[in-house]
């Protein structure tokens, strides 16, 4: 990850809308560039999808976590929302995806064309925290797993990493302003699960 560089971009006229919590909350959301597994993907050597010439697009389980991103902003129960990607140059075009939806800003950790089977769930945790740290975000909200890889695995690390609570396989997230808690209904075995916990927060699974 030595060579990974960052590129950040802001839509036009979006700070005006950035303070309408007097804490001003951000959240923090992944817009993965996924191939389209509609497509035929097959694996190239047992271990990876063939992803040459395949169509990307944001991954699907990302775009129910920035709509409920946006949705919370739309509500006034965020300040902010920022999207994040890691991949090689092509993963700006789900960056752009997340701003059309109504994300703030986007941060693009570009790596190498072709790299991306080298990028485990671990790296990308350890890429979130430290953006999520310099960005002082309250809440990463995350899909619960990659239509390509199905690891399920970034949002529990980071969680991990960065010491926060979280709640996963995430159907629904209730933001109370008033006492800076969350609620999260969570899908379970037999049922559902409604867990309350404070910011900041990592609910991975939308």
């Amino acid at each position: 990850m030595s060579d990974a560089v960052a590129a950040e971009w802001s839509v036009p006229g979006a700070v005006e809308s950035l303070t309408v919590l007097p804490d001003g909350r951000t959240i923090l959301i992944a817009a993965r560039n996924a191939a389209d597994l509609w497509f035929g993907v097959v694996p190239d050597d047992g271990s990876w999808v063939e992803t040459a010439n395949v169509k990307h697009s944001v991954n699907p389980f990302d775009e129910i976590a920035i709509e409920a991103a946006v949705q919370a902003k739309e509500a006034k129960l965020v300040g902010e929302v920022i999207a994040v990607s890691c991949g090689p140059p092509k993963a700006q075009e789900s960056l752009r995806t997340a701003l059309a939806m109504g994300a703030d800003r986007a941060i693009h950790v570009e790596i190498p064309d072709g790299s991306e089977k080298t990028l485990e769930p671990l790296a990308v945790a350890k890429l979130f925290k430290k953006i999520a740290q310099d960005e002082k975000v309250d809440l990463v909200i995350l899909g619960k797993q990659a239509i390509d890889d199905d690891a399920n695995q970034t949002g529990q690390m980071l969680a991990g990493l960065l010491n926060w609570p979280q709640g996963t396989f995430a159907s629904k997230i209730d933001l109370n302003a008033g006492d800076k808690s969350l609620v999260v209904t969570r899908e379970i075995d037999g049922g559902l699960e409604t867990i309350k916990t404070a910011f900041a927060s990592d609910p991975a699974g939308t």
